[in-house]
């Protein structure tokens, strides 16, 4: 006969099995799970996929999955907090009923083909943290509901269909990155929530100039990629000036002209590291002021209609590593100091006007401007 402590152990160890393999979850989780599935086209669902495996006969939130319900979603009790597909290419609408779910953290459906508007009522989840929607087809525009997202930390509905004007979601206390890139927005860009650390609104069909209500106060903004939309005007000093900012890539808009002020703000230490404001339209002489920027890695003005010679600075600032001023109307002769055997700086110095851009060096692998081209702008007189 076993002890009695014996038995009462095994008890107790039968007793947790049982518990843990007989999880009930909740009816209307179980209610939005099978709309979920039911709004995927069967057809686009392969038998080696994680939807594949969820069959109703078994309980969701049950443990240990060995059958059904292998992948896809996590419970914590009976309740779903998330759900993420695998990129099987399914296809198909979202259902509206994902609400039911009110438990969820994180929603990551990307690298799929579903398409239709998304749900207004996905942005009533309270508990949302993590929204991860992109490179699917969704089309339509953000409902205003998305406000109601209290505790969302990363936001990203990229590389979709969707249109109309950016959704405003300034009073966001928990927001931290934002990507709303490869899609068709249009007008400008709204207030920023104030935590912001990362925002991609990249390749859509923005307009105007950049407004600084809309970066006041933005303190934790570290990345910026606005490229491939169609700002115009200045881009502004202070853009660059944003305490924390690290890189900016405003390339391939319709700016004009660049300020670049100095960094010289009493207690201010920049930490700006790349910067990209190629494919253009900027104007005007080459600003020595950015090398002043002391962290600056990376810069490129490539493919803009900037004139002058460059500042010797360049050839002196110990940070710099990559260079691209090609595709622009500088003249003179290039500082030595980008060609010395202390310097590592590569990147391109081609299609200018400039003189003894020296053969050997990668700067110089495409060739300048033809002497006629340079005259023209130059009304006539030698570069």
């Amino acid at each position: 006969m076993m002890p009695i402590s014996t038995t009462l152990l095994l008890l107790l160890l039968l007793s947790t099995i049982i518990t843990a393999t007989t999880t009930t979850t909740l009816s209307s989780d179980i209610t939005a799970l099978k709309s979920i599935k039911s709004g995927i086209y069967p057809t686009t669902i392969p038998p080696y996929s994680c939807l594949a495996s969820w069959n109703f006969t078994s309980d969701p939130c049950s443990t240990p999955h060995r059958t059904y319900f292998l992948c896809a979603l996590s419970c914590s009790a009976n309740r779903v907090t998330q759900l993420t597909f695998d990129h099987a290419g399914y296809a198909g609408t979202l259902s509206p009923l994902i609400s039911q779910l009110t438990q969820l953290v994180t929603i990551d459906l990307s690298d799929n083909k579903l398409s239709g508007p998304i749900p207004s009522s996905i942005f009533t989840l309270p508990f949302l943290q993590t929204l991860n929607l992109r490179s699917n087809s969704f089309s339509g525009t953000v409902p205003p509901t998305i406000t109601n997202l209290k505790m969302i930390e990363t936001l990203d509905i990229s590389h979709n269909s969707l249109f109309g004007p950016l959704p405003d979601i300034s009073t966001s206390q928990t927001l931290t990155r934002l990507d709303l890139s490869f899609n068709s927005f249009t007008g400008s860009i709204p207030k920023l929530p104030l935590n912001l650390l990362e925002l991609a609104i990249k390749s859509n069909h923005l307009s105007g100039e950049l407004p600084e209500t809309s970066f006041n106060n933005l303190t934790q903004l570290e990345v910026v990629e606005l490229s491939n939309n169609s700002f115009t005007g200045t881009i502004p000093g202070w853009f660059f000036l944003q305490p924390l900012v690290q890189q900016v890539n405003l390339a391939g808009n319709r700016f004009t002209s660049i300020e670049i002020l100095k960094p010289v703000k009493a207690g201010f230490s920049s930490n700006l590291i790349a910067v990209d404001v190629g494919y253009n339209e900027i104007v005007g002489d080459l600003s020595v002021n950015f090398t002043l920027y002391k962290t600056l890695s990376s810069l490129s003005l490539r493919y803009n209609k900037i004139q002058g010679p460059i500042p010797e600075e360049y050839g002196e600032t110990a940070s710099l590593r990559r260079l691209f001023l090609d595709g622009n109307y500088l003249n003179g002769m290039p500082p030595e100091g980008l060609f010395s055997g202390k310097s590592s700086v590569s990147g391109s110095l081609g299609d200018n006007c400039l003189k003894k851009c020296p053969a050997s060096s990668e700067l110089c692998l495409k060739s300048q401007k033809p002497s006629a081209t340079c005259r023209r702008v130059y009304g006539g007189k030698s570069n």
